[in-house]
């Protein structure tokens, strides 16, 4: 019996800095089908037919998609950094507050 390939998802997770919630989130799908697709559970056979695909036809599994309204594909700007994968996903740690944000009305001018 032909031995499935284990996927590197959670590898490659790792190694972009990401907890399985939030690869979750960027790819739209729930933190249990992430733990699947990383145990090789489930999600795989759909993978190795995209490469596939992608082998049999010489191209990038983005030019498998018609964007209506897009001219010639121009790479999207990725994140750079943890920071901005944060920012994207909304998790960032608040900013402490700066003594701007603190100051309160004068004395007096209260009710």
């Amino acid at each position: 019996m032909k031995q499935k390939p284990k996927p590197r998802i959670a590898l490659l997770r790792e190694k972009a800095g990401l907890t399985q919630l939030e690869l979750s989130r960027l790819v739209g799908v729930t933190e249990s089908t992430i733990q699947n697709w990383e145990s090789g559970r489930t999600g795989t056979d759909h993978i190795e037919r995209i490469i596939r695909f992608c082998k049999a036809l010489n191209c990038q599994v983005e030019d498998l998609i018609e964007y209506m309204g897009d001219s010639p594909k121009q790479p999207e700007a990725q994140p750079s950094s943890l920071s901005e994968i944060h920012h994207l996903l909304g998790t960032e740690e608040p900013a402490p507050p700066t003594s701007t944000d603190a100051e309160v009305a004068p004395i007096g001018h209260g009710k």
